[in-house]
């Protein structure tokens, strides 16, 4: 099988299928390449978190790793617009809810760097203020006493992971995009001014059908298997993949609205609209690994027990009911970090017509990612600067 198209995306996680609704709707043909279910990795097996203040590991190494990364905050403050209105445009809820985000300190030393961490983001224009222990307790009386301070941001908040990618790519397909899934991509190579993708897809009894597709251009929007899709193009798109640990909790009635995290632990919480308590913020889980010694991305990471134990012990310390509220259920999300931190945004070098985006917290940053290539694609120039996210500042290693 052969047919061609304006524009194929690579991945059904968020980021591919608001790509591809944004790309159809400008009015271009899109076939998007999904090698199992849409949603099914990291996009669908996160906590929701819309997190635009600085997050635990981009101030753990100090001030200075934190500058560095601020530098994706045009990304944070266009994704924070574009999300408050995305699903009215889409015409379908995304589950998104922006009541504001506390990152907590529980002394005077995790105090002074949210207060520090704050200014570079103010710097910036995220709007976030600080405030001591009595003052956010007035705001979140569910947090304990060892709360002395917290930075405030109100448009953090959550959206709903189960339904917001599906949502999408149903609004791509009604405006003409064509979703393929079970599709995997085997091979790219460029031919006569535009692309020529090879894929492989499984049906359903077992029987695996070969085919081609042509188009103008391709965007990688992969996650985990970013750079082995660069190999196939010979492109150095290094990442980096995490495991990590996210629990469920029994339903209970509605007592956190904010978004919760913590600048000196690993812990993101928040409550989902059916009353459950979603429990992260980036304990690991065990990679396994093939032979060659990479990571192994087709078989499920192994929980570890001290990670749920400590996530536990977190978010009880702080929100002390959580003591009380029954586990459900703990997963393994994997998602994509470089090496710098920073996103990977822009053309792939010395591949014309080619684009990628991953990294940073992807799926904040997805509505972003995708309005800024959107415009690449067409042939626009990028309403936000991206050269602190050009995936050229890894060209020396390409050599």
């Amino acid at each position: 099988m052969s047919e061609r198209c304006d524009v194929i995306v690579v991945g059904g996680g968020l980021l591919g299928c608001v790509l591809a609704w944004m790309l159809a709707r400008e009015g271009a043909d899109v076939v998007l390449l999904e090698r199992d279910q849409i949603n099914q990795h990291a996009s669908g097996q996160n906590a929701g978190s819309l997190h635009f203040q600085l997050e635990y590991r981009m101030v753990e190494a100090g001030l200075e790793s934190a500058r560095r990364a601020a530098e994706a905050m045009p990304l944070h403050l266009d994704s924070a617009r574009l999300w408050a209105k995305l699903g009215d445009e889409l015409g379908e809820s995304l589950g998104v809810i922006q009541n504001g985000g506390l990152m907590l300190a529980e002394n005077a030393e995790q105090a002074q760097l949210l207060e520090a961490k704050s200014e570079i983001e103010r710097s910036w224009g995220l709007d976030v203020r600080m405030l001591g222990g009595n003052e956010v307790r007035a705001i979140a009386p569910y947090l304990s006493d060892t709360v002395v301070a917290a930075a405030y941001c109100p448009i953090e908040g959550k959206a709903d992971t189960r339904t917001a990618a599906p949502a999408l790519a149903r609004g791509a397909m009604r405006l003409g995009a064509k979703v393929r899934t079970r599709t995997a991509v085997t091979g790219m190579s460029r031919k006569a001014g535009g692309w020529s993708v090879a894929t492989e897809s499984r049906a359903a009894d077992g029987q695996n059908t070969t085919g081609k597709i042509q188009a103008d251009s391709v965007v990688i929007a992969g996650g985990v298997w970013t750079s082995e899709l660069g190999d196939m193009v010979g492109a150095n798109l290094p990442t980096i993949a995490v495991a990590l640990t996210m629990t469920v909790t029994a339903k209970v009635a509605k007592f956190i609205p904010h978004l919760v995290q913590h600048a000196g632990a690993k812990l993101s919480l928040k409550q989902s609209g059916d009353g459950n308590l979603l429990i992260g913020g980036g304990w690991p889980a065990r990679l396994l690994k093939r032979p060659d010694g990479k990571p192994d991305l087709h078989s499920r990471p192994e929980l570890l027990r001290q990670s749920v134990a400590g996530n536990a012990r977190a978010a009880s310390r702080v929100v002390p009911a959580v003591r009380t509220i029954p586990a459900l259920r703990t997963w393994v999300g994997t998602t994509t970090l470089t090496p710098d931190q920073l996103p990977l945004v822009g053309p792939v070098p010395n591949a014309p017509g080619m684009f990628v985006a991953t990294g940073g917290s992807a799926f904040t940053l997805g509505p972003s990612f995708a309005r800024v290539l959107t415009e690449l694609v067409l042939g626009r120039p990028a309403s936000i600067d991206l050269t602190p996210y050009d995936p050229s500042r890894y060209r020396s290693q390409n050599a």
